[in-house]
């Protein structure tokens, strides 16, 4: 039992270490991720209607 109580103190040891970000920073950095995200799922979905138009052309013609 002693041996679980001295984990969880030093669990909370550690957690009072920790450097939190602050909600200005965690705003920015979802922001970026959420927008990157946007760009990236928009670029796939030109790229997958090019393929897919010029794969239907190419087939079209043989």
């Amino acid at each position: 039992m002693e041996k679980i109580k001295s984990f969880f103190t030093g669990v909370k040891a550690e957690f009072g270490k920790i450097i939190w970000p602050t909600k200005d920073d965690v705003t920015k950095q979802t922001t970026a991720v959420v927008v990157v995200s946007v760009i990236c799922c928009a670029l796939i979905a030109v790229l997958d209607y090019a393929f897919g138009y010029g794969m239907n052309f190419i087939t079209s013609i043989f």
